[in-house]
């Protein structure tokens, strides 16, 4: 695809950086203001000053392309469904994990096309931790002014299991009890996708809904770092989908993990 390029990714990682660097002086405040959305998720002004900017820059980036985001109108919501091509953005994904100062929240960007992730940026501001990968490129992570290539890998034999801080916890539980032997480590935000990509986990089940723009941008990060993000019947994700932009419940593992893995807990 000639839109696919490394001065594309380039640039969308610069947006991401810009739009983690511009809220982590309101991350620092003593205070952080709260309104609740219509669903009852809590919504701060970090939220919609990276939303502004996102759409700006990408706008100016890539004219001809919509972009979709957490927060955008309830018309774009609807618009979207004629759009084979957009960009799907998270501008704040993990706000619990903002106010509550854990350092695990990002900002993620994804390139959608004919319903797949084809790019992927997410960038971990309070912890100066990038992720980016991108279809005929690869992954990579960035940490320390240190860039590497990074691989998802196969479990041989203890499970090593990433999982939310706040979400499904019963049915983790659960799904925990089927595995022979684990560790388990919990984490906010797309940080789990990057996690398994890079090889420092094998498994991220997710056993309650999540939104697209949750997934989209960690999914093109993890399929490029040679590992798969499934629902129970193993199919990969499909994006901006005619009737919701709700997911069902899924696994991240490298690509050769056992199919069976996809169906516990379902």
């Amino acid at each position: 695809m000639r839109l696919l390029n490394p001065p594309l990714l380039e640039n969308v990682v610069d947006i991401a950086v810009a739009a983690g660097q511009a809220i982590l002086p309101i991350y620092a405040q003593n205070t952080i203001e709260l309104v609740h959305k219509k669903d009852g998720s809590p919504l701060t002004v970090a939220d919609r000053l990276a939303h502004d900017m996102i759409i700006s820059r990408l706008s100016v980036l890539t004219p001809n392309i919509p972009v979709l985001s957490e927060e955008s109108s309830e018309n774009d919501i609807q618009e979207r469904q004629q759009w084979p091509t957009l960009w799907l953005v998270d501008p704040l994904d993990g706000t619990k994990e903002f106010i509550h100062r854990t350092d695990e929240f990002t900002v993620n960007i994804a390139l959608i096309i004919n319903h797949q992730p084809v790019l992927g940026v997410v960038y971990a501001p309070a912890l100066a931790l990038l992720y980016y990968g991108m279809d005929g490129f690869g992954a990579y992570k960035k940490y320390d002014h240190q860039i590497k290539k990074i691989f998802s890998r196969p479990c041989h034999h203890l499970w090593r299991v990433v999982a939310s801080r706040r979400h499904g916890a019963e049915e983790l539980d659960r799904f925990l009890e089927q595995l022979s032997a684990y560790t388990l480590v919990k984490t906010g935000s797309s940080l789990k996708i990057c996690l398994v990509a890079e090889g420092r986990a094998d498994l991220y089940p997710r056993l309650s809904p999540t939104s697209e723009w949750d997934t989209a941008a960690g999914h093109a990060i993890i399929k490029n770092a040679g590992g798969i993000l499934c629902d129970a019947d193993y199919r990969s994700f499909q994006y901006n989908k005619r009737d919701t932009l709700l997911n069902g419940p899924f696994m991240v593992s490298h690509r050769d993990s056992p199919k069976r893995m996809f169906s516990i807990g379902t």
